[in-house]
């Protein structure tokens, strides 16, 4: 992740300013920062990843967002770009700009953003009261990492290589590793 010109704004501003910006952006406590371009396997995994939740959740109070619908951190003072997140909160599911109270956040590393994906990136969402399972997909190793919230401070790694299913125990429902990765060559 890039600074953008060392912008500082207040998130009202911010919102206002990246509505005519022709790349997006992600704020965190008055920086902003460019996003950089997806490679194909993370478009494809994260397309995968998003068809089987949508799917999966027809006729629940459940809706899954791909990477183009911020997501505010208020707690962080922050909006990011999740590259997929589920919310089950009626409020998000009506909402224009953001959600803010999504059950389950998916994020696909790139080169670029692995260090911060599993690091601050995730101490944000961890200040979210309704996030339950945060979601790292590494593409390279072909693994699907799902950290559980089991206390308010106390997060579980559940692990998924192989030929398994990952199971997403927020929404009671799981998706085989095969289709995660679908269209993926092999490693």
């Amino acid at each position: 992740m890039q600074t953008a010109e060392q912008l500082r704004f207040s998130a009202v501003d911010f919102l206002a300013w990246e509505e005519s910006q022709t790349e997006k952006h992600e704020f965190v406590a008055g920086e902003v920062f460019a996003m950089t371009a997806a490679r194909r396997e993370q478009v494809v995994v994260t397309g995968n990843i998003f068809a089987g939740l949508k799917q999966r959740l027809r006729g629940t109070p459940c809706r899954a967002y791909i990477a183009d619908l911020k997501l505010r951190v208020e707690a962080a003072d922050a909006f990011f770009y999740p590259d997929v997140m589920v919310s089950c909160y009626s409020a998000d599911n009506k909402a224009e700009q953001y959600l803010t109270q999504p059950i389950l956040i998916v994020e696909v590393l790139s080169d670029s953003t692995a260090a911060y994906d599993r690091g601050d990136k995730f101490a944000y969402y961890r200040r979210l009261d309704s996030l339950q399972e945060y979601v790292i997909v590494d593409i390279d190793s072909r693994r699907v990492e799902c950290f559980r919230r089991a206390t308010e401070n106390e997060w579980l790694l559940h692990d998924y290589h192989g030929e398994g299913d990952c199971k997403f125990n927020s929404l009671s429902i799981s998706l085989p590793l095969a289709e995660v990765f679908e269209d993926i060559d092999p490693v």
